[in-house]
């Protein structure tokens, strides 16, 4: 299936930068039926050179069929990722894809920072901080960018508009675990 799901994506993108394809959906759904189940997926793009972001957008929670959310996010992180400029058809060629299909997020409770410390896997989890109206998560694929917990946590939280020591305000923590479908190179 790992192929597919990297296809139905780059399929999405292509759609909707007006190309062409052949890609065909109803015989994927025949082929995977749990595609149709509803399912939460982030999809990433990423360029040469050192595979730099170019786009990630995704859903936290399962609302929608999977490939229907695969779909939407493939083509929001193409086109609508409001810290890139869309992506152009000279691009499309150069992007690589990865879609993460998520776990339900699960609420994780801790006393202190130190507890967070303990209850935290890193590599492992996704988290989600959410404090009053803020809320920002990184895929368990960004601790290879960050792997200290301090460093992990304080960018998360200025990613949610929070200063860099927002975990002092003991903000919800939630943590999901990720499949990961990565287009080979």
């Amino acid at each position: 299936m790992d192929d597919m799901i990297i296809q139905l994506a780059k399929a999405a993108i292509s759609a909707a930068l007006g190309l062409e394809s052949s890609f065909d959906l109803k015989q994927l759904l025949k082929a995977y039926p749990e595609l149709e189940q509803n399912g939460a997926a982030f999809v990433t793009l990423t360029i040469n050179p050192n595979d730099q972001l170019r786009g990630c957008i995704g859903s936290l929670s399962a609302y929608q069929p999977l490939y229907k959310d695969i779909i939407a996010n493939a083509q929001s992180a193409a086109l609508r990722d409001p810290r890139f400029r869309p992506l152009s058809l000279g691009e499309l060629s150069e992007v690589k894809v990865e879609v993460s299909i998520l776990s339900e997020p699960k609420s994780l409770l801790y006393t202190t920072m130190e507890d967070l410390k303990t209850k935290i896997r890193p590599n492992v989890d996704g988290v989600v901080l959410e404090y009053a109206d803020f809320r920002a998560t990184y895929l368990p694929q960004v601790w290879e960018q960050l792997p200290q917990f301090d460093s992990f946590f304080e960018s998360l939280c200025q990613k949610a508009g929070l200063r860099g020591n927002c975990l002092e305000k003991h903000p919800d923590i939630k943590t999901y675990q990720v499949t990961k479908y990565k287009e080979k190179e």
